[in-house]
């Protein structure tokens, strides 16, 4: 028996020194990985409340709840890309520190499953859950806990109304954070309980700013012509500028960002496109038109993105009043028609028809 046993201690022994071996590679190996790279948008998100540019008002609340205000439920609402939720994960860093950030933070989008079930089961027992543990740099800790139910208007409306009473029942130990693009998609209940914040879509001169301070940090050779065309095509969104900005970048590699790389990128209809589609117009020949169109469809422009910029091409042009809203009603129509399903081809071609006759009408 015990040969037996040596026999076996000394059969186990060499894989043990083999593991100890793998071990010893993995850590140096991991030592000498490198750091892995991040989406700019998420290397650049806001880490702290003061960081959150051109939100005042939500700014000045969350600033009171961190030097010892009570905080109340949280309605935030507006267009995206405008730093809704970074301005809550800011704050909740802040409150209550990188330690307790899991424990008192519960975090729901679009991605995860909202229906009623999970809010009678998930959040209510996150809600339910007692406020214990202090930070460890000694500051002092809010006695409550986080919600944030970010897109909250994809939430079903028995999922909002399952809701409230959570919201009413656990107040002395939590606080929730609705996030959402349209605050008339949130029930009417709900909107009541919770302050509400509307997010303005960022100016101009705050967006090129932003960009301009990543460009450098990141060394991307951009003009300031480039950046202005940027924040142009993203609409307000610096979500979407600082991503076309960095797949700019990666396209070029390390070659100056032009505005035409930029139109290729964000999937825009360029300024000439839009010039010819007025010209075959203009022409009154219907074949012009119609060669035009299908161009566009084969070169697979988007209908939708180019009834935009049709509408913002009709607004600046120097037409009539009455030819603008003809073509303005009609721009709505196609784009209701391609909500619905419609085919591209026919109603880019009843656009361009209805602005030919407008266009040739007086001449």
């Amino acid at each position: 028996m015990q040969a037996f046993l040596k026999g076996t201690s000394t059969t186990t022994k060499p894989p043990l020194t083999k593991d100890r071996g793998v071990a010893a590679t993995a850590g140096s190996s991991g030592e000498n990985k490198k750091a892995k790279p991040v989406p700019w948008v998420e290397k650049y998100r806001p880490k702290c409340v003061d960081e959150v540019a051109f939100q005042e008002e939500v700014v000045a609340v969350l600033k009171k709840s961190l030097e010892g205000a009570d905080l109340p439920n949280l309605l935030f609402y507006g267009p995206p890309g405008t730093g809704k939720t970074s301005t809550i994960l800011a704050a909740a860093r802040e409150l209550f520190g990188p330690e307790l950030f899991r424990l008192r933070v519960l975090e729901l989008n679009a991605s995860d499953e909202r229906g009623i079930q999970v809010v009678r089961e998930k959040v209510k027992n996150f809600a339910q859950l007692t406020v214990s543990g202090s930070r460890t740099d000694g500051k002092p800790c809010p006695p409550f806990k986080i919600v944030i139910l970010d897109e909250a208007d994809s939430m079903t409306s028995a999922a909002q109304a399952a809701l409230r009473r959570t919201m009413e029942k656990e107040s002395k130990t939590t606080r929730f954070c609705l996030i959402c693009n349209y605050v008339s998609r949130i029930i009417e209940p709900l909107t009541s309980r919770c302050s509400k914040f509307r997010f303005k879509p960022l100016s101009d001169k705050i967006q090129q700013q932003r960009l301009l301070d990543i460009a450098e940090k990141e060394n991307v050779k951009i003009s300031n012509e480039g950046i202005a065309y940027l924040v142009k095509v993203s609409e307000g969104d610096l979500r979407k500028a600082i991503t076309f900005l960095q797949s700019a970048t990666r396209l070029t590699g390390g070659k100056e960002v032009t505005e035409q790389v930029i139109t290729d990128i964000a999937g825009v209809v360029s300024a000439k496109t839009i010039n010819d589609i007025f010209a075959a117009c203009q022409s009154g020949s219907f074949d012009k038109l119609e060669a035009v169109v299908k161009d566009l469809i084969d070169e697979g422009h988007a209908a939708t993105q180019l009834v935009s910029q049709l509408h913002d091409a009709v607004v600046e042009n120097d037409l009539s009043d009455k030819q603008k809203s003809i073509i303005t009603e009609k721009l709505a129509e196609v784009d209701k028609c391609l909500a619905d399903g419609a085919d591209e081809y026919l109603q880019l071609i009843s656009l361009c028809a209805t602005v030919m006759q407008q266009l040739t009408q007086n001449c």
